[in-house]
Order: structure tokens, then C-alpha cells, then sequence
């Protein structure tokens, strides 16, 4: 699947519609103790498989912050991007929940919603997505996060 380059009214036409939705990915303790390295959060319940065993939820779980840090590999193929953008920027967040922890083992994808489009001027068009990571045979999501996305274009 491949991000679609689209006129900003094709675009605009998708808003409220679901984008699609990603491959799994796997999360391993290799995975979150190299986030844990990265980040400098190596508390029990994210490195500690013995402790964490007694835990609250029986074995390590993800950082939450991990999972918010697949948000561009989920996108990656997902999306639209309006005619002429010459780059794209992370723009920031307008909400984000951790809904319910993702423990070692599982996998997780995302599915992405175009929540928003806004002409900006100059060329640049602020676009805002909805991320639901679900959690393989999970209810509830690990997380719905709010993404802003500043495209510029020609």
C-alpha cells in the first residue's frame, strides 16, 4: 500500500473516512529494552521480566511512548499527501491516550482515520489523523492519538 498524491478537494473529500490500516508489528522485549536504552526509562515494569511477572499485568509491557514512536512506520504507506508537497513535517499532537498496555508478546497495528485538512497559506496545509493502535485479540486499543502532519507544497 502506498500513500495516494491527491488534488487538497480529493483530499478533503476523505476527511471522516478511515485511511487505512497497517501491517503488525511485533513487540518483543528486544524491542522495548532497546526503547528503554534509547530513552533512558528502564523502569521494572518495561525491563524487569521477573518483577514485572508478579506485576499487575503477569510480564513486561511496552513503554507507551514506544508505541506513539511506530505512529510514522504505521503511516508510512498509509495516507494521502496533497499534489506538489516538497516535504512534510511532524507537526505535533492534539490528544493522545494510553488506552491499555501492550504487553510483551503482542502485536500491534494501526488504523488511521483523516480527521482534518487546513490551508494554512504559503503552500502549506496542516492535515490531522486519527491512530487507533489495536492490540491483537485485544478489546480496547493500546492507544488513539491525534497526529498533525504541516505538508508543504509548491
Amino acid at each position: 500500500m502506498a500513500a495516494e498524491v491527491l488534488p487538497i478537494g480529493e483530499i478533503r473529500e476523505r476527511i471522516g473516512k478511515e485511511l487505512g490500516i497497517s501491517d503488525w508489528v511485533a513487540i518483543d522485549q528486544r524491542r522495548i529494552n532497546q526503547f528503554a536504552d534509547c530513552t533512558n526509562d528502564h523502569q521494572w515494569i518495561h525491563v524487569d521480566e521477573e518483577a514485572a511477572a508478579k506485576g499487575p499485568f503477569g510480564k513486561t509491557i511496552a513503554h507507551g511512548y514506544l508505541t506513539v514512536s511506530l505512529l510514522p512506520h504505521f503511516s508510512a504507506g498509509i495516507g494521502v499527501i496533497p499534489e506538489g508537497t516538497m516535504m512534510a513535517i511532524n507537526y505535533g499532537m492534539n490528544k493522545l491516550r494510553f488506552v491499555n498496555p501492550v504487553k510483551v508478546g503482542s502485536r500491534v497495528r494501526d488504523r488511521i482515520t483523516l480527521s482534518n485538512v487546513e490551508e494554512k497559506g504559503g503552500g502549506r496545509f496542516l492535515i490531522t489523523t486519527t491512530h487507533t493502535v489495536e492490540i491483537e485479540g485485544e478489546d480496547k486499543p493500546a492507544c488513539v492519538a491525534e497526529t498533525l502532519s504541516m505538508f508543504f507544497t509548491k
